[in-house]
């Protein structure tokens, strides 16, 4: 039998255990919804203040890290870029209007890079694919935008059509690669959409100039579970049919949904088989989706994309297609994803203006600006709100009625990548380097 003392020291042992073997092993966290694990978080930091390391990264990615126990992952992408002659004949190749403007490549190494969260040393850099050649891309996005996931010793990677591929987390060894045709599509402004893990499935958008569709894979070989094409009927105007967004999984009182954002539509389909549930037109031009479904409560909320875009939350009816609840048509984000703090709903535009609403009914609690322009999703953590511009400049305010800013932070480069909230402190991805901030260094 333990005595109390005995006990009491287990139970602590068994508690440092949990605590060390918790992650961020997705984008947007556990829930997929950016809340950090209870915790104190810097408040404030620069590049002389509350870093613990930062190190210079190979290569060109917007995608954020995850990890597990001591060491994380993170995708980037080795450029070749092509030379001026190069990039003019395929610009004049191109039928896309806007094609003198894009990033083009002379060739592309697809790469997965292991980082030791003590040290910030790189233990692995792994080339999983290259391209010669290859689609060219916004000068905004990166060829390694999607973010990859963690679960049961794997890492699971998406490049969009450019490839997917499973690797082993502790070694790196690549278990299987998939490049299959069917799953080539055009992006035209590169890959975007992060994947998600459901049972033993893989699923991943592919919304194209040219081909729109949903994509399963099984997680233990990497083959094809289904392929949904989308069913929506789309402008004829290739430019509005793409789309970047990340898909969502909801249970409801029927089962799981998979609640998938497109041009012009937002879609419900069964993960496990693809089969097609619902699916409801915006009712306006919605297209180039980047930003993350949210759950709250019965709702599902959404961001229509370019153009005028909206705020959608949806109510849920079992097995009976979803209806609109209430919009938000001033404001909506592009790129960003919305994050829900206490029932309110907080939407960083690309431009930089921050709305707060009442999730439950769309009602605009206030409205303000933050200065620059803005990529990456919000952090909730330690009950404040992060949110990073392109320049590198973080401003952490206080969720509540009205407007109140904590501090603004300040690093070299510019953020498109979300924060990664570990043990206390966060990883930060800029453009060149991947940070440790962290409370009480000088």
């Amino acid at each position: 039998m333990c005595k109390p003392a005995q006990f009491v020291f287990l139970f602590l042992i068994a508690q440092t255990l949990l605590l060390s073997s918790q992650g961020w092993e997705q984008w947007r966290g556990p829930n997929g919804n950016g809340h950090a694990p209870a915790g104190e978080y810097p408040l404030e930091w620069s590049e002389n203040k509350n870093l613990s390391w930062k190190t210079l990264l190979p290569g060109r990615g917007h995608s954020s890290p995850v990890y597990q126990d001591s060491t994380a992952w993170i995708t980037t992408a080795l450029e070749t870029v092509a030379s001026q002659e190069e990039r003019e004949r395929r610009a004049n190749e191109s039928s896309f209007p806007g094609a003198m403007g894009l990033h083009y490549l002379s060739k592309v190494e697809f790469i997965a890079l292991q980082v030791d969260l003590k040290t910030g040393k790189i233990i692995r850099q792994i080339k999983v694919f290259e391209k010669k050649a290859p689609q060219a891309i916004h000068r905004l996005n990166s060829y390694a935008s999607p973010s990859p996931i963690l679960k049961n010793g794997k890492l699971f990677i998406h490049f969009g059509a450019f490839g997917n591929a499973c690797l082993n987390s502790k070694t790196g060894q690549i278990i299987w690669k998939n490049q299959e045709p069917d799953l080539w599509i055009h992006h035209e402004n590169g890959p975007g959409s992060t994947p998600v893990l459901w049972n033993k499935l893989m699923i991943f958008h592919l919304d194209g100039t040219d081909k729109q569709s949903v994509v399963a894979l099984f997680q233990e070989t990497g083959k094809i579970a289904w392929h949904r094409k989308r069913s929506g009927k789309l402008r004829e105007n290739p430019q509005t049919k793409k789309a970047y967004a990340t898909p969502l999984i909801v249970h409801g009182s029927n089962g799981p949904v998979l609640i998938s954002t497109g041009a012009d539509w937002v879609y419900g389909y069964h993960p496990e088989t693809g089969k097609e549930l619902w699916k409801i037109n915006y009712g306006i031009l919605g297209f180039s989706n980047v930003s993350k479904p949210l759950r709250f409560e019965n709702l599902f909320i959404v961001s229509t994309g370019f153009m005028k875009g909206e705020i959608h939350a949806y109510q849920m009816h079992g097995n009976h297609p979803p209806s609109l609840a209430w919009k938000m048509t001033k404001g909506a984000p592009k790129k960003p994803s919305p994050i829900i703090v206490d029932g309110s709903l907080y939407v960083i535009n690309d431009g930089g203006i921050l709305t707060c609403l009442n999730a439950r009914d769309g009602e605009v609690l206030w409205r303000s600006r933050l200065e620059g322009e803005y990529s990456s999703s919000p952090t909730f953590a330690d009950g404040k709100i992060y949110i990073s511009n392109h320049s590198g400049k973080t401003t952490v305010i206080q969720p509540g009625t009205s407007m109140k800013i904590l501090a603004e932070n300040h690093l070299d480069d510019g953020h498109m990548a979300s924060f990664v909230p570990l043990r206390g402190s966060f990883l930060v991805r800029t453009e060149k380097a991947l940070y440790r901030i962290a409370t009480g260094l000088p």
